[in-house]
Parts: C-alpha cells; sequence; structure tokens
C-alpha cells in the first residue's frame, strides 16, 4: 500500500501506539490501515442417492482441478449465505446449507475456510465461467490427485469419514504448510 484510502496521502509502514505489529499509517491524516484474512465460504452439495456435485475450474488459480462449489464471503453476509451463493455461481445448482462441517485456518495464504453441508434441491446444473465442468460423483469418483486445494482435500476426508459414521461431525483444522495431504 502506497496511498491512504481516507485522504489521499502517502502511508509509511510502523508500528502504532499500542499495537504490536507493523501497519501501514497515514502520513498526514493518522488512519491506520489493517489487512486481515479473507474468509472463504463452501459447500458440499449432496444428491439423495449420496453423490456429491463438483466443479472443474475454469479460472484460475488452479485452473482444471476439481473442488466444490466455494469463493470470497461477501460483505453483508453470513457464512451459509455465501456457500449457498457461490454454489449458485459456480454450478448453477441451487442448494440448502444443512450444517457446518468445517473451519480450516490456512496462514500462509491469510485465509480461512468455512465449508458447509448442503442439500443439492434437484439435480438441475451446470457449468459456468468459472467451472468448466461440473459432475455429481460418488466417493470413489473423487479424482483425489486432482483436488484444486489442500483445505478442498481434507473437508471432503471429514465428509466422507462423518458420512461413513452416521455423524455430522464438526472439524477444525490449522494448515501451515502447503501440503495437500498430510505427511
Amino acid at each position: 500500500m502506497k496511498f491512504c484510502s481516507a485522504c489521499g496521502q502517502g502511508v509509511e509502514l510502523k508500528i502504532p501506539p499500542g499495537d504490536h505489529l507493523p501497519r501501514h499509517v497515514c502520513t498526514q491524516c493518522g488512519e491506520i490501515h489493517y489487512f486481515n484474512p479473507k474468509v472463504i465460504a463452501g459447500c458440499i452439495p449432496e444428491w439423495e442417492d449420496g453423490r456429491i456435485l463438483m466443479c472443474k475450474r475454469n479460472i484460475e488459480p488452479r485452473l482444471g482441478k476439481w473442488t466444490f462449489p466455494a469463493g470470497f464471503l461477501e460483505l453483508n453476509e453470513t457464512s451459509g449465505q455465501g456457500a449457498a451463493r457461490e454454489a449458485k455461481e459456480e454450478s448453477q445448482a441451487e442448494v440448502e446449507i444443512t450444517g457446518l462441517l468445517s473451519v480450516i485456518n490456512v496462514p500462509y495464504v491469510s485465509q480461512i475456510y468455512v465449508v458447509h453441508r448442503a442439500r443439492l434441491l434437484r439435480p438441475e446444473f451446470g457449468p459456468t465461467n468459472e467451472s468448466a465442468e461440473v459432475r455429481l460423483m460418488r466417493e470413489d469418483e473423487i479424482p483425489w490427485d486432482e483436488i484444486a486445494f489442500p483445505t478442498i482435500f481434507h473437508s471432503l476426508k471429514f465428509f466422507f469419514a462423518d458420512r461413513a459414521q452416521g455423524i455430522q461431525g464438526f472439524h477444525e483444522l490449522d494448515l501451515t504448510k502447503r501440503l495437500l495431504r498430510p505427511e
């Protein structure tokens, strides 16, 4: 950041009084600019036969890799509303959010993933600008070696493990290394 969004003057990186981290501080008006992690909301839409909706990415990053619908949370929406919106934007699917599955912290990219379980309301979906292909998949059809992000991989594993046990658990995970799979 070079200029203050409040007054347009230059900023300098320094630790403000009473703080513990360097921040961009305006040299003119004193405005302190905080940069915080981004929240990603997503859902695993399940059809009544147990298959889940997966999307093949049509955008970078990870073009051509598979994910469930997820994206940046917008202002003035809950994580569930954001997850349902992303399902519509990425797959044209209407979903009902049914519960929270996981919260995954990814500090190396300053992101927090909030992943929900969802029920696909009707088997109507299709590709969008963001997804080249959209398909219902059984667990054994998931292309595990082509999953876009570690957060997607782990959330899918949580989902299927819970389902196999007949529970709807909640999972929290801190991903501190850039690994798709655990060591």
